[in-house]
């Protein structure tokens, strides 16, 4: 039956050697010479036509996949090729240009910039050839909150690759801002940059960029702030700066999540609009069809202008644009061919959106709404329309989810039960709001009428807002910590898949597929389970700014010791979640100061724990103080915020082992580790190391 299908949708035939290689060329970037790649794309090009002329049917297939392979493979390699930068042994002057508008953070200012000329080994300046785009981390000052895009900087630093922090089951940051194009980052103190001009020439990107802060600009002049204002902006151009965490997690749990980013929701309610209006015409007048087609397909491109052009809503229009012109043609517009011909064409010219959350969201969708809809749909056939109507949304809800369920499971460890009662409302409600937001843009000419229409479009946004926040607090509104990993995830798929194959033809072989699949998913996922069984003992995280001890039991309990200067414990929680879930934990249960319990004891700093004592430390309070009978410390964690040395330590200290966090200086680093040295002590760097755990 797969051949069969195959064999009906053709574009599949094409998509599959092409993601294949996609993988491959992204997973081994430099595996394969590019010589050897490109003799490999001619050789299949030629045997290609050979086998065509001749008609080997057999053999036109495996070079026609060698060679989409090969190229998925080239195209993924390229990209790594582009974004690779020098990486300099010491701080190198760069001049680089702000290319998007520079962003506050907690303790700096994100630019990001396209590096425009580099210092070499001999001191002069050369151009780099792909302008690799980096993200700048400023020191918060007065001068940094004045930069702007466009301006030119010359920065002194060192441009490392996106890392890691090397925690288990951490979310792949480096690789994620890789696949966005980010050759690297860097952190730029005060007085290490100076501006040298503006550039006042703009790309098309950032030319997009200032509409949608124009239209922003435009939402505040009539009035709209706070949740309204994120929430409106969010929908119609995809600015999301303005949303708090509040109405995030409220959008989260309720399952709403997808339409505060600008994505194929909303472009399809923009298509679906753009059709309504366009279908009468060239039904009275057929040779009308192309050119009204035409008409959509820009218009959506000037939407997509209109909200910056971001990644997500050219990946949309993208596809909008492609389904618009299937119409030209006879079969249905929707189909498994169309979408593969979608995404083939999308691959080739961005390989790397394979990898984005969006892409992947998107297309398991509407495959699973074109495997499952009608099925669904069958169930029930209610008599009034309008139940029909709620019915068949419900069906498209659901089948949605069954495709998109694992995928957020796998990125976001979370569940959403009231998914139904949700897109009942929020769907017809974003439409609303979408529409009204149009009409309030088209009002523009006329600043007095516009101004009247405003207050009902933040009414529209308030009621949508306020009953996801009573669908919030409904009981179980979501299942968190929730853990599937990437094997997990295709065996769903291929489940998902067979159960398909069942329902379109029900005979005993697709019956022992299927349940040989659940059964090989079954099996893994409880050698899995077993293999992540939680065992006592004590962990160390590279989390900077967060110094704490993970205190682990047999079981899901736990404790995380935090030093007296409490840290950002949210921001430690957050980061080490994905882990914890994997490993079936419990929530941590947070110490500080002091404590006293039969398996652990916590005072000054110094904890006791399965027969280890370890000290946190970093302040000064041991400095300067002294013992008749130094106390024996298996471990010494060490980070910012203590300022001396070992040495002085091993008049109250016995130190076993010492271990350095990510937060300290490469001065204090260096002067610790020398004083390990030469007092034989052993040292471990939890930088390099990313995770430590000892077992009890």
């Amino acid at each position: 039956m797969f051949i069969t299908a195959l064999q009906q949708h053709p574009f599949l035939r094409l998509l599959l050697p092409l993601v294949i290689g996609i993988v491959c060329g992204d997973a081994f970037p430099h595996a394969v010479p590019v010589t050897l790649w490109i003799s490999l794309l001619v050789c299949s090009c030629v045997f290609l036509f050979i086998s065509y002329f001749i008609r080997w049917r057999i053999l036109f297939g495996l070079f026609l996949f060698i060679l989409l392979a090969t190229t998925g493979f080239a195209l993924a390699s390229a990209h790594w090729t582009n974004t690779s930068l020098p990486v300099p042994d010491r701080a190198t002057v760069y001049q680089v240009t702000l290319n998007q508008t520079p962003e506050r953070k907690e303790r700096s200012i994100l630019c990001p910039a396209i590096v425009t000329q580099m210092q070499r080994a001999d001191s002069t300046l050369e151009t780099p050839r792909h302008r690799p785009q980096v993200l700048l981390y400023l020191s918060a000052d007065s001068m940094a909150a004045t930069l702007k895009r466009g301006d030119r900087l010359w920065i002194q630093t060192r441009i490392l690759p996106p890392a890691n922090k090397g925690i288990p089951h951490e979310f792949d940051y480096a690789r994620f801002l890789q696949h966005r194009g980010v050759s690297g980052t860097a952190f730029i103190p005060a007085g290490r940059w100076q501006k040298a001009g503006h550039d006042s020439l703009l790309t098309f990107r950032q030319k997009a960029a200032n509409q949608q802060e124009k239209i922003v600009s435009l939402y505040r002049h009539l009035g709209f702030q706070g949740d309204e204002l994120a929430v409106l902006s969010a929908l119609t151009v995809g600015d999301k700066e303005e949303l708090s965490e509040k109405i995030i997690e409220t959008y989260s749990v309720t399952g709403a999540s997808h339409v505060l980013a600008l994505s194929g929701l909303h472009i399809g309610f923009l298509y679906a609009l753009l059709w309504f209006l366009a279908a009468p015409l060239w039904k009275r007048w057929r040779p009308l069809k192309l050119p009204l087609l035409a008409v959509i397909v820009t218009l959506l491109w000037g939407f997509a202008f209109l909200t910056g052009l971001s990644p997500s809503v050219v990946r949309s229009v993208c596809m909008f644009s492609i389904l618009a012109l299937s119409q030209l043609q006879y079969e249905k517009a929707v189909s498994a061919n169309t979408l593969a011909a979608t995404a083939f064409f999308m691959l080739i010219v961005h390989p790397m959106w394979l990898f984005d959350v969006g892409f992947q969201l998107s297309f398991t969708a509407v495959a699973s709404i074109l495997m499952f809809y009608s099925k669904l749909n069958r169930l029930y056939q209610g008599k009034h329309w309008i139940i029909r109507k709620i019915w068949g949304l419900m069906s498209v809800s659901i089948a949605a989810q069954i495709g998109t369920a694992p995928l957020v499971i796998f990125y976001f460890s979370r569940f959403s039960t009231h998914f139904l009662f949700t897109n009942l409302w929020v769907i017809p409600m974003v439409s609303l709001v979408l529409y009204a937001a149009i009409f309030l843009l088209l009002l523009s000419p006329f600043p007095a009428l516009q101004t009247t229409v405003a207050p009902y479009v933040g009414k529209l946004i308030e009621m949508q807002n306020y009953v996801l926040q009573q669908i919030e607090q409904w009981p179980y509104a979501s299942f968190d910590r929730l853990s599937l990993d990437g094997c997990e995830v295709l065996l769903i798929y291929l489940i998902l898949l067979f159960i398909y194959r069942y329902q379109k033809l029900a005979v005993p072989a697709n019956v022992y597929t299927l349940l040989g699949a659940v059964l090989i998913f079954c099996i893994y996922h409880t050698a899995g389970r077993i293999s992540q069984t939680p065992h006592k003992s004590i962990a160390f995280y590279n989390v900077q700014g967060c110094p704490s001890v993970h205190c682990l039991t047999n079981g899901t309990p736990s404790w995380l010791v935090c030093a007296d200067s409490l840290p950002r414990t949210q921001w430690l929680c957050r980061s080490l979640s994905s882990h914890w879930n994997r490993m079936r934990l419990d929530a941590p249960q947070i110490l500080t100061g002091h404590h006293e319990e039969p398996a652990l004891s916590l005072h000054d700093n110094i904890l006791s724990y399965g027969g280890k004592r370890i000290c946190l430390l970093n302040d000064n309070r041991w400095r300067g103080k002294s013992a008749t009978h130094p106390l024996p410390i298996d471990y010494l964690y060490i980070s910012r915020g203590y300022r001396g040395n070992i040495t002085e330590l091993t008049s109250l200290f016995r130190i076993r082992t010492v271990i350095l966090d990510g937060s300290l200086s490469a001065y204090s680093r260096k002067k610790i580790t020398d004083d390990c040295l030469k007092l034989g002590i052993r040292y471990r760097l939890l930088e390099r190391e990313g995770h430590i755990e000892v077992l009890l």
